[in-house]
């Protein structure tokens, strides 16, 4: 059985760029965020997907900020 292919996200897109982007090793980005390097090489090659604590983790460490796009801020809670 074939593996269903799913649509990346922003998010995920811009967090596989500064991994794949990064000057340092895997473990060196393990050793600065925590995050063990077979988790960050896997997600990094689209193996894996990350939960949400460890994707805050690297958004924090690359200084990436999420924006919102709507156009009605009262309704985000």
């Amino acid at each position: 059985m074939a593996k269903k292919k799913r649509k990346l996200t922003a998010m995920t897109i811009r967090l596989r760029d500064a991994i794949n982007g990064s000057p340092l090793s895997f473990a060196a980005l393990e050793r600065e965020t925590g995050l063990l390097r077979q988790t960050l090489m896997k997600f990094s090659r689209g193996e894996t997907s990350l939960r949400l604590d460890k994707a805050d983790k690297l958004a924090a460490y690359f200084g990436l900020v999420l924006v919102s796009r709507n156009k009605n801020p009262e309704s985000v809670q």
